[in-house]
């Protein structure tokens, strides 16, 4: 066989070529990678808003590429076309069957063609399990999302994967996914990001986002947890505050109403205003209850009409505001640390020297690291245990800390509890007050929302009171004070 070019369709012949022909399988590759990724991103019971770069930015290119090549044969041969004396020469393509050489080339065209195909849907798949991976989210992008990906590693969802929570449950979200991954590609690719990333403009995680595995109804009741701390002292004191904290429940089906868990949506709303992009200051809180009646809460400085702005509904991200990237503060990362026995509590005021090289201002890390090392080794001269601590808090620094990006603890608060960021304290802060002036919603009882058990070191800390002991602060002077008006994280007044 050996096909001739047809005076009828003189345009067919241009494109019979082996350079048209190999753009025509990438064409066709790429097709098939398309309706392939397309299957299995519908199919899936986990979205990827990376696999969505790959799918509409990534294979289109790739087709693309295919049709250029298509068109390069194609100008190709009408060039050599057009030199020709007749203005019509046979076609680079002959392929004869009758010819051993023939049949040999066409069955290693077809074999690689085949092979390429094979290939496509192979690669298809594995990328589709890649692009979900907790590594591609926070690796890809290297020092953009250097900080989520270090500190989701070190989180109690460290095994929960990206997309299950950066992905909302509708459709909605799913689009907007798609479309912020292709953001975010090029503004990888540009450079033009600074820190800290923020997204909760981008993709909503919300209740819901939650629900997916967390039971809304469940009823907790109370946990007993013990806060292990070291003053600032030469001899690092121990001290330490042992909690009983009333989580309780929302659903009266599971368990008396009450307790913090009292806020969430399955029996109450919650409505707020919030005038700063992190949600710290709330001067105006709706409550409905389960019996429909309505209260509203100001701040004596806030006099607009609630309708000029956004009122949100409380939900878990209102409290939970640091689930999967929690930036410790320094001070809580190292009474981690000493309490665990991998800072020594041997050398003298560690816990202050600890916390200050942590919080000075450095350009990189790298710089950061090298500082700290030679900070403590010339302070702690000739100890045994100098090295295995600043090992340590060269560790926690590495994980909390990232001045390339401007994000650290101070910039990510973490609103539960009220130690280090007003968290609690934003609504129960005893200014809220009700419109008819008889409700205001206080924070002056340690005890309202847990029962402190114990507190303190030695045998002193071994009395426990089941009622909840009025709370004894080792320091005077913080009776009229929150605890986040002194405690910011460092050891800064």
């Amino acid at each position: 066989m050996n096909p001739q070019p047809s005076p009828k369709s003189p345009f067919r012949s241009f494109f019979r070529n082996w350079i048209s022909f190999a753009g025509i399988i990438i064409v066709l590759a790429s097709i098939l990678a398309f309706l392939l990724l397309i299957t299995l991103d519908y199919f899936a019971e986990d979205d990827s808003p990376y696999l969505g770069v790959l799918t509409y930015l990534i294979v289109p290119a790739t087709l693309f590429f295919g049709l250029f090549v298509v068109f390069v044969g194609f100008l190709l041969q009408r060039r050599q076309m057009a030199r020709s004396k007749t203005g019509e020469i046979s076609p680079i393509l002959s392929i004869d069957l009758n010819r051993p050489r023939d049949r040999r080339m066409l069955g290693a065209f077809l074999f690689l063609s085949l092979f390429l195909f094979l290939v496509t849907a192979i690669a298809s798949y594995q990328t589709y399990h890649i692009t979900k991976t907790v590594q591609f989210c926070g690796e890809t992008c290297h020092e953009i999302m250097k900080p989520q990906y270090i500190t989701a590693q070190h989180s109690p969802h460290a095994r929960v994967e990206c997309t299950a929570c950066h992905v909302g449950p509708e459709a909605v979200s799913y689009v907007k996914s798609k479309f912020n991954g292709l953001r975010q590609v090029y503004v990888a690719l540009k450079g033009d990001f600074k820190g800290p990333i923020v997204a909760h403009d981008k993709i909503q995680i919300n209740q819901k986002t939650c629900e997916q595995c967390h039971w809304p109804d469940r009823y907790v009741g109370n946990r007993d947890r013990t806060f292990n701390h070291f003053l600032d002292d030469d001899d690092n004191t121990p001290y330490s505050v042992r909690l009983s904290l009333k989580v309780g429940g929302g659903d009266p089906t599971h368990g008396p109403v009450g307790g913090i868990h009292w806020h969430m949506n399955v029996n109450n709303k919650v409505e707020y205003i919030a005038t700063d992009e992190m949600r710290q200051k709330i001067p105006w809180i709706r409550l409905t209850d389960a019996s429909g009646k309505v209260t509203e809460f100001r701040t004596a400085g806030f006099k607009d009409d609630p309708q000029q702005h956004t009122i949100h509904t409380m939900d878990c991200m209102d409290c939970h505001s640091r689930p999967a990237h929690h930036f410790r503060a320094p001070n809580d990362a190292v009474d981690l640390a000493m309490s665990a026995g991998r800072i020594s509590t041997k050398l003298p005021a560690i816990k202050k020297a600890a916390v200050n090289s942590l919080t000075k201002e450095y350009k990189t890390q790298a710089e950061a690291l090298q500082a700290i090392a030679a900070t403590l080794r010339e302070k702690y001269s000739g100890h045994a245990d100098v090295e295995a601590t600043i090992k340590e808090v060269q560790h926690i620094y590495s994980i909390y800390f990232f001045p390339e990006m401007n994000t650290h603890w101070k910039l990510r608060p973490n609103n539960i509890g009220h130690k280090d960021s007003p968290g609690c304290f934003r609504c129960h802060d005893n200014e809220h007050v009700s419109t008819d002036g008889m409700r205001t919603l206080g924070n002056k009882d340690c005890n309202q929302c847990h029962t402190i058990l114990a507190e303190g070191r030695g045998e002193e800390f071994e009395k426990l009171s089941s009622a909840g002991l009025t709370f004894m602060h080792p320091e005077e002077g913080w009776d009229d004070l929150n605890c986040y008006d002194c405690h910011n994280g460092s050891m800064d007044d």
